[in-house]
């Protein structure tokens, strides 16, 4: 068989099975084939081999887990030093604060127990006057005891200022104060705080009960125009009236039925009761508990008062 036969015969089987020769590929099919080569290669080119990781000991271990360990530690003394720091500016703040409220109501409390001794000496001294003297014509002091012991309140009502105080208490700051003293000082003014007011609506009650028929009944309210006229207020003109020479008449009206026995009961009665008990038990633990507290906030937080 001669060669161009062969090369028949060998174009024949590869057709029959199924497999194209380079000669016999279409320009396309072939440049695809070279195409696909190149990429294969360049895959094969970028592979990288895989190497083993080295085996550590157990001091590389260790190492990292303290060097770890020391990082969230020293993470944490931070945070615990930053908060503490924040909850003492805090404490030092509302101290501060809370001192200054007690300071002003420790003033206001030693004027307010000034003001109930001077009044009650004049129901003392009205108690012995209506016993045993002549009310158709009444002194100047009759008329200014009248008026500092029965007629004025305002001047002997104790209202301290305890904004400061209910934060505290309510906002759940005086956690922020570590010494337990302070915080059981802090207790017991709430309470003493409490009583007083309690008393001095027992004290408004009295007055409206008992006080307020024989004011209605005997006082010259001509004698109250005339103080108003000497101040800008009753206060300030009885004020003004009593560090005068003047003398202003002074007439009790309703002579013919006034029971002196019942008005000295009740003269008696406020005096001693109420508005005496009052001061005495309330309003002077008041003024111990106040300076205690003081005396506490000026160690505790280096205050220095006004």
């Amino acid at each position: 068989m001669n060669d161009k036969a062969q090369t028949n015969v060998d174009e024949g089987q590869s057709s029959v099975l199924g497999v194209i020769q380079p000669n016999q590929m279409q320009p396309s099919m072939l440049t695809e084939s070279i195409e696909q080569n190149q990429i294969s290669d360049t895959m094969e080119v970028h592979q990288h081999p895989h190497h083993g990781h080295e085996k550590k000991d157990w001091k590389s271990y260790l190492w990292e887990f303290l060097m770890l360990f020391l990082a969230v530690f020293c993470g944490f003394l931070a945070e615990y030093q930053l908060e503490h720091k924040i909850e003492r500016d805090r404490a030092k703040e509302l101290a501060k604060h809370f001192y200054d409220e007690l300071e002003n109501d420790s003033i206001t409390a030693q004027l307010k127990v000034k003001n109930r001794l001077k009044q009650e000496k004049a129901l003392k001294d009205l108690v012995v006057y209506f016993r045993d003297s002549s009310l158709t014509q009444v002194s100047k002091k009759f008329a200014l005891d009248f008026e500092y012991g029965v007629s004025f309140r305002s001047p002997s009502q104790f209202e301290p200022r305890t904004i400061v105080l209910e934060q505290l208490k309510n906002s759940g700051s005086l956690r922020y104060f570590k010494n337990d003293k302070l915080q059981k000082l802090v207790g017991d003014i709430t309470v003493i705080i409490r009583n007083i007011y309690d008393r001095q609506v027992l004290e408004t009650e009295t007055r409206l009960d008992y006080l307020n028929p024989i004011i209605m009944k005997h006082y010259d309210y001509a004698f109250d125009a005339r103080m108003k006229e000497m101040g800008q207020n009753v206060f300030e003109g009885v004020n003004h009236y009593e560090n005068s020479n003047e003398t202003i008449p002074y007439h009790i009206n309703g002579l013919e039925n006034l029971d002196r026995q019942a008005i000295i009961n009740v003269l008696n009665l406020y005096h001693g009761n109420v508005v005496g008990s009052t001061r005495e038990n309330f309003i002077n633990k008041y003024i111990e508990i106040n300076a205690e507290l003081l005396q506490l906030l000026r160690q505790e937080y280096k205050i220095t008062g006004s």
